[in-house]
């Protein structure tokens, strides 16, 4: 292997070539470096074997560099610099940054976590691109593994083992009508009223029909009339507004939505706790933090 070889190069000898064209002493390079005068003068034999050159000659005060070592002078420093950018902490800039990030998310999640998040994001990081996909694409440990996705919202239940996760809020369950329903006035239901009424429920998945409402009636020895089941959130207001149903959906899909009426549920029906995830490739990461980070606080605020 050629002694000029990058791959047997020390870049401790570039900061010591450095050292001595700045002190043309080896005394001085040698003090600056905080080794000692012999180790210096080794030093300098092994820079001159690397870059075949003798590199200085001796002078009354001290080293006279050659013209190689005169032309090695800028280069070694850029790459001294260089290498010193490369172990300072990265920094990001979410005024200016143009990067792109993926985020998985279910139907619930991106209508009561990803808009409040893209609209603070429009604000403070106008020129950051976020693609949404659905949590349900795939194995959400593999797809963070590999990249495709930078953070998944989800649930503690459905949150891979070995993954880094926050939670986000806890979300409970509120009753909702249109504003102007003919039979539910006042800021209540009340149980018999709730199981007459015709209900719309949301079921992304197993029977349709039936929901966690339903479980909690049935420990009572009741039932609702369930009519409609949707597997999208996106398309019940709509439903409601132009109906006489009720509908049992986390609060947080509903909130702010005009011409509907929010109302407590008049039977306990527990709710659940959304949850961030994300891997450990990206958890250092500045311009990931910053994002997990207006994340958690678009989520304090309640929706």
């Amino acid at each position: 292997m050629r002694k000029n070889d990058i791959r047997t190069l020390d870049l401790n000898l570039l900061k010591a070539l450095d050292a001595l064209l700045d002190e043309r002493h080896v005394t001085r390079a040698a003090a600056r470096l905080g080794v000692t005068q012999p180790a210096m003068s080794g030093i300098l034999t092994r820079l001159r074997e690397n870059f075949g050159d003798p590199l200085f000659s001796r002078s009354q005060r001290g080293i006279v560099p050659t013209q190689r070592a005169l032309a090695l002078a800028q280069p070694v420093r850029q790459v001294l610099a260089d290498i010193d950018a490369l172990m300072q902490p990265p920094v990001f800039d979410p005024a200016s940054a143009t990067l792109d990030f993926s985020i998985a998310a279910t139907d619930y999640a991106l209508r009561a976590i990803a808009v409040p998040l893209l609209a603070a994001l429009k604000q403070r990081a106008p020129h950051l691109r976020i693609a949404l996909t659905a949590v349900e694409d795939g194995p959400l440990q593999e797809r963070l593994e590999r990249g495709q996705i930078d953070l998944a919202l989800t649930t503690p239940e459905t949150t891979p083992p070995g993954l880094h996760a926050r939670r986000l809020f806890d979300e409970r369950y509120v009753c909702v009508v249109r504003e102007d329903h003919p039979l539910v006035r006042g800021k209540r239901i009340g149980l018999k009223q709730f199981c007459a009424l015709d209900h719309a429920l949301v079921s992304y998945s197993g029977d349709p029909f039936v929901g966690v409402t339903d479980e909690m009636l049935a420990r009572q020895g009741l039932a609702r009339r369930v009519t409609l089941s949707v597997q999208r959130f996106l398309v019940l207001p709509d439903i409601l507004r132009a109906s006489d149903m009720v509908a049992v959906v986390p609060r947080r899909l509903v909130a702010g939505m005009p011409g509907l009426k929010l109302l407590e549920p008049p039977l306990d029906i527990p709710g659940f706790t959304k949850t961030a995830a994300w891997h450990e490739r990206t958890h250092r990461d500045p311009a990931h933090r910053w994002l997990r980070e207006l994340l958690f606080e678009t989520c304090r605020t309640p929706g």
